[in-house]
């Protein structure tokens, strides 16, 4: 007679399963997501690529060979050494008039049609160049009164409130008086301030020769006056072999010290999107991705009405919404671009003789391009939400969740020793390097000497006692002591989640075995394979065996008079069933030819089920009992080893 199975165990065994197809399930349902995910990241890397080349670089590369650098007769000629007013004269008659203006072959001939200038023979000027200056108002900032004998004009740095907006010089042009700018242009941000959209400007003609002599005039009658704070050139071009409009600020700032300071901008842009059938294929790609993020917001929707509060309590979630949020805010750029450049396109191509301020249209391209630069890195790093399953991105997140509170102690006392010496050195070296010039440039410049790119002989000139001891200590204590603390942190929370999951096995399905099971099946579908045997003749007397064997030793361990003998006998007999079961089953072969050779009836089937599932409930009873057995020897040796420490402390 067959001892009776514990309800309880068989429960187990039956939760156990389902928590095994619930794995399974759920496996399947992130696999099903990922691929759905990648699909949309490959479409969005379409759109996103589809809208760069390297053609945008070589443009802005020559534009800057024109412009900036120097020409090999003069080195001062170019626009990156100007140093002071005179400079700006001498550029701006000289080079960027030959650079503006190309009028000629290189054998002299020259070029048709007349009046239209093509840079390198390829990039046609659109319209005319215009030159704006922003100036303040003299007595602007206070003078001691022991100087007012010696001093009389004052000139402050610029800023909105000290800029100067009354007529001067001539006064019968516009770049005697001052221009209100639209409200739409964007406000410049250079090395020393940010700058108005407005100011007192012109622009000019499309002779070269008539260029010349205007900007001798205006040199002569003193444009530039102690009050200007910078001046910009503003030009644009339009490159009909790659459709790109190139787009050209030139800043000359010239700050309260005296001197200037020169920058620039080169932007080439796509503004004219949708004109071969890529551009047509990257449109269809654009709608594709607005109806992704539509249905991405949708289902995070749902999320958070059935989860509510919970819903915010994943990192996952968070990063979800910001996707979301970048997405959106670029759909929103890229429309607003499309629109503003559809109706301002005719408007600004309307007259060859003003400036076309496509500066504006490539502000927002660039700010597009940025949004959609974020995005892409956003949606890159919501991919490991869909690996999480692996082993590896498990130990990773865990090592990072554990080692939060380490790390975020370890964190204010790094930037608090960080930014002390970022203080140190702006105040001991400020004025005379220019990598501690600002606070800034000081926590720049201290992260660049952590990954040893440092120059220390100019630390050293600035401060011949302070510069090295500043560089020494700073070395030592946050390159050798907290960085290497640091990575304490992380090793020694890595070696603990790595131990972790080396001493609880995973119970959960493992993506080889998912992909191996679906081979299978597609294999079986094709009849490329057939398909496997469940049960076996032999494998059902042994394992008849081995239940009734360990069923006797379970019955034994509960019934006997020494529990340490037969949970010893019990535990040696279970493990040998336990090996004798792991065994290696019959071959593929030796089942088909078994299958071949028997045909099993409808009765015979039912009772191999019955069967099976006893042997499933025997299989369950006899893991618990193994588990209290081996429980059982944990404990005896816990008591020993406490028993033994005990002697040990009282002898």
């Amino acid at each position: 007679m067959e001892p009776a199975v514990d309800p309880r165990l068989s429960s187990r065994g039956a939760m156990e399963s389902r928590i095994s197809y619930s794995s399974e399930v759920e496996l399947k349902t992130t696999l099903r997501e990922l691929v759905i995910y990648i699909i949309f990241l490959i479409n969005l890397c379409i759109v996103t690529f589809g809208m760069v080349n390297m053609e945008r670089y070589f443009l802005n590369r020559v534009m800057s060979y024109v412009f900036l650098e120097p020409s090999s007769g003069d080195d001062s000629s170019g626009f990156s050494n100007i140093r002071s007013r005179a400079d700006f004269w001498r550029f701006a008659e000289g080079p960027l008039l030959d650079g503006l203006y190309w009028d000629k072959w290189y054998n002299n001939a020259t070029l048709t049609p007349q009046n239209k200038s093509y840079i390198y023979y390829e990039n046609l000027l659109l319209g005319v160049a215009q030159i704006r200056q922003l100036k303040v108002r003299n007595n602007s900032c206070a003078i001691y009164p022991y100087f007012h004998t010696f001093i009389e004009d004052c000139y402050s740095d610029y800023h909105y409130r000290a800029e100067d907006r009354s007529d001067f010089g001539l006064g019968n042009g516009s770049e005697w008086k001052y221009t209100s700018a639209s409200s739409l242009s964007p406000w410049y941000w250079g090395s020393m301030s940010l700058y108005n959209n407005g100011g007192y400007m012109f622009t000019l003609p499309r002779s070269k020769q008539e260029s010349m002599e205007k900007l001798a005039f205006l040199r002569q009658n003193s444009w530039l006056t102690r009050g200007t704070r910078v001046v910009f050139i503003d030009f644009s071009t339009y490159n009909a072999n790659l459709n790109l409009f190139c787009v050209i600020k030139l800043v000359a700032e010239f700050p309260a010290t005296g001197g200037a300071l020169t920058s620039s901008h080169i932007y080439s842009v796509k503004l004219l999107r949708y004109v071969t059938y890529y551009d047509y294929f990257l449109a269809s790609c654009e709608i594709v991705f607005c109806l992704f993020i539509i249905t991405f917001i949708i289902q995070e929707a749902i999320k958070m009405v059935e989860l509510k509060k919970e819903y915010f309590r994943s990192a996952w979630n968070w990063l979800e919404l910001l996707l979301l949020g970048t997405s959106v805010l670029a759909i929103a750029f890229n429309i607003y671009r499309t629109v503003e450049v559809s109706l301002l396109m005719e408007e600004l191509l309307s007259d060859d003789h003003v400036y076309p301020d496509f500066y504006f249209l490539a502000f927002w391209q660039v700010r597009y391009n940025n949004m959609v630069a974020i995005n892409v890195f956003f949606a890159w790093i919501k991919i490991f939400k869909y690996v999480n399953f692996n082993k590896t991105m498990t130990q990773l997140s865990s090592t990072l969740s554990r080692c939060a509170k380490d790390l975020t102690g370890f964190a204010i006392i790094f930037f608090t020793i960080f930014f002390a010496y970022a203080q140190l050195g702006y105040l001991a070296f400020g004025s005379q390097a220019e990598e501690f010039s600002s606070f800034q440039n000081c926590i720049f410049t201290q992260f660049r000497i952590v990954l040893g790119d440092f120059n220390f002989h100019t630390i050293e000139s600035a401060n011949r006692v302070l510069g090295p001891i500043y560089f020494i200590t700073f070395v030592f204590f946050v390159f050798f002591v907290l960085l290497n603390v640091f990575l304490a942190i992380i090793n020694y929370t890595y070696s603990e989640v790595k131990a972790a999951f080396e001493a609880i096995p995973s119970q959960e399905l493992k993506l080889g075995d998912l992909f191996r099971q679906g081979c299978n099946k597609v294999l079986v579908m094709l009849k490329l394979k057939k398909p496997q045997m469940d049960t076996n003749a032999a494998e059902e007397s042994l394992d008849s065996k081995e239940f009734s064997a360990t069923q006797r030793d379970s019955s034994e361990l509960s019934n006997g008079n020494s529990a340490s003998e037969k949970s010893h006998l019990s535990l040696s007999k279970l493990q040998q069933g336990e090996e004798r079961l792991h065994e290696k089953p019959p071959s593929t072969e030796d089942m088909d030819r078994v299958t071949a050779q028997s045909y099993v009836s409808t009765a015979q089937f039912q009772q191999l089920l019955r069967y099976t599932m006893r042997l499933g409930s025997k299989l369950n009873n006899t893991n618990v009992q193994l588990r209290r057995v081996k429980r059982m020897q944990q404990l005896k040796v816990l008591q020993a080893r406490c028993h033994s420490k005990t002697q040990q402390l009282v002898w």
